[in-house]
């Protein structure tokens, strides 16, 4: 997300009560109950689906009798996608539940401040699902992360050169951009800029957009001043709804290129589907490979509807790891522990487990008997870097009268020599 927009067909919030009620359950069977910390935008309906696949993986753990012997209770705080809110959340995690394991969160800009006000002083491991600014790259090449942080969403950097690809492959001459002013929004809006020029394509303007303001005609019209063939949105549903709507009664074109964030029910009920279908969205993708496709079965038995929505994979999979990094790290272990014990259950050439509760089973045998495992999970077999970053696909989508659609598909290998040629 990005960093992270929102989801289409979001499932409802009985269901997250349901799984956190079903997890009290199995909680009550054992002798002990470990704790982690998950702070997710549950009072947004994009955020509600991440925090039941997190939910999910943890009954998947449970399943397979817990961690270290005890079950695992995710302590669920909403974000409200806000970094105040954020960040007081994560502080009542660590300082009144004890967590040494943070799940979160959803953009950037509340993802950023909790790991440098909050995870790193306490030493305390985060593993984001959603966050996709360049700045954790900086601040772990400086030593500021101490190694704690991990997210499972690659970085703005996948959908700003698909963007552009996207604009090229158009034969648009001419591209406004338009973005959030938070940390994410920053972060996307200098990268899509920078790649459009490096493809010849003219940024006629780079405007920021405040939250919760009453009108936006005035950054509407200076983004229109530059007369672009097309327009590329890096905003959430909200409003990125009240942006369009101003762009188009103000003549702005309908050939719009959409950052995840605005994969939403809400933005195309919003807007209208009739002034979408000029429209391409980027995001990134699970690779396609046996164990994606098994998370996608898995998902649809447990929920009843595909795992489309941005960042479903994602939240699986940091779940899922640092539950593994806990096992590997043995008794009592502080979030140091946890965080330099991800590199044993995502070893290339580890012993291969599934992404659920056999998986976990076995990766449990495996890591007793000193060995290490290679998670082959939601988004395929999970590579951190040495700053906690991963890479991944790419594919460009559309809107439909349900949802969205899949037009093409950009593998990791493309991706990457996309990026080497932007450099």
């Amino acid at each position: 997300m990005s960093s992270f927009g929102a989801y289409q067909g979001s499932l409802t919030a009985m269901g997250l009560l349901v799984g956190i009620l079903g997890l009290g359950e199995s909680a009550m069977a054992a002798d002990c109950t470990t704790k982690v910390g998950v702070v997710l935008p549950t009072s947004v309906d994009w955020g509600k689906p991440i925090a039941e696949t997190a939910q999910f993986a943890v009954d998947q753990v449970n399943e397979a009798g817990g961690v270290r012997g005890c079950n695992i209770e995710a302590v669920l705080r909403d974000s409200q996608a806000d970094p105040k809110v954020g960040v007081d959340a994560a502080k009542a995690l660590v300082d009144l539940d004890g967590v040494q394991v943070l799940l979160g969160a959803v953009s950037s800009g509340v993802s950023l401040p909790i790991l440098t006000s909050v995870t790193v002083p306490a030493g305390v491991a985060q593993f984001s699902c959603c966050s996709s600014s360049g700045a954790f790259t900086t601040l772990a090449e400086e030593g500021k992360t101490k190694g704690l942080w991990f997210r499972t969403f690659a970085t703005s950097g996948v959908q700003a050169i698909v963007g552009a690809k996207i604009a090229k492959d158009k034969g648009y001459k001419s591209v406004a951009v338009i973005y959030k002013n938070d940390d994410w929004g920053q972060d996307i809006g200098k990268l899509i800029a920078k790649d459009l020029t490096a493809m010849g394509i003219d940024v006629t303007g780079s405007i920021a957009i405040n939250d919760a303001q009453p009108s936006y005609r005035a950054e509407v019209t200076e983004a229109l001043a530059g007369d672009p063939e097309a327009v590329y949105l890096a905003l959430y549903p909200t409003e990125g709804t009240s942006v369009v709507r101003e762009w188009l009664s103000l003549g702005g074109t309908q050939n719009m290129i959409l950052a995840n964030s605005l994969k939403s029910d809400e933005f195309r009920e919003g807007v209208g589907l009739e002034y979408l279908g000029d429209t391409a969205g980027t995001d990134t993708a699970s690779p396609r490979v046996d164990s994606a496709d098994a998370f996608v079965e898995r998902y649809k038995e447990r929920f009843d509807s595909e795992p489309n929505g941005p960042g479903l994979a994602n939240s699986y999979d940091a779940t899922m790891i640092a539950l593994l990094a806990m096992e590997a790290a043995g008794d009592d272990a502080k979030g140091a522990d946890i965080a330099a014990a991800v590199a044993r259950v995502t070893d290339a050439n580890g012993t291969p487990v599934t992404a659920d509760a056999a998986g976990f089973t076995e990766a449990r045998d495996v890591l007793a008997d000193g060995g290490t495992v290679m998670y082959q999970g939601a988004t395929g077999n999970v590579r951190f870097d040495a700053n906690g970053d991963v890479s991944a696909p790419a594919v460009v989508w559309s809107f439909t009268e349900s949802g969205t659609q899949e037009d093409s598909y950009i593998s990791l290998e493309e991706v990457d020599a996309l990026m080497t040629a932007g450099n």
